[in-house]
């Protein structure tokens, strides 16, 4: 882990691997890792991560640029088939400290969804007391059902 990366929670948990819960590698390759948000009170929410600190997205790589959007397709994909969703949201900021390592939002917008929680509000599920969070095992289940789906 780079010394710009020591206050990065991706980074730290990238150096836990492979002792990290499944919610915190649903799955990986060279270049990505794809976690579901621990913060989060809408099943679903995933974040797609460069596996090296990077902070903005025109520092990455030709390969992991290559490799991106096909990710987000396939998460999304896997996403419909484990969730049910009617679509997903695709977004990145990395803006808020100890989160600035570039990460991609891949969020499940179920059909159900209030109107108030749609577009951009759907960032009204992060940041919600922790009560109402998705629960760690939950998260574990669908990081085990989101593999299996993107094994197909």
């Amino acid at each position: 882990m780079a010394n710009e990366a020591s206050d990065c929670y991706p980074c730290a948990q990238e150096a836990r691997l492979p002792y990290v819960p499944e919610r915190e590698c649903v799955v990986s390759d060279e270049h990505w890792r794809v976690v579901h948000a621990f913060n989060s009170a809408l099943p679903g929410w995933l974040v797609l991560l460069p596996r090296r600190h990077v902070t903005a997205v025109h520092d990455l790589t030709d390969a992991e640029a290559a490799s991106l959007g096909v990710w987000q397709v396939r998460l999304s994909r896997a996403l419909r088939d484990v969730t049910g969703c009617v679509k997903t949201y695709v977004v990145q900021f990395a803006e808020k400290e100890g989160f600035g390592h570039v990460h991609f939002h891949v969020v499940a917008r179920m059909g159900d969804q209030p109107e108030d929680r749609r577009g951009p509000a759907v960032f009204g599920y992060l940041g919600r007391p922790e009560e109402e969070w998705v629960a760690p095992e939950r998260a574990d289940a669908l990081a085990r059902e989101i593999a299996r789906a993107l094994q197909d």
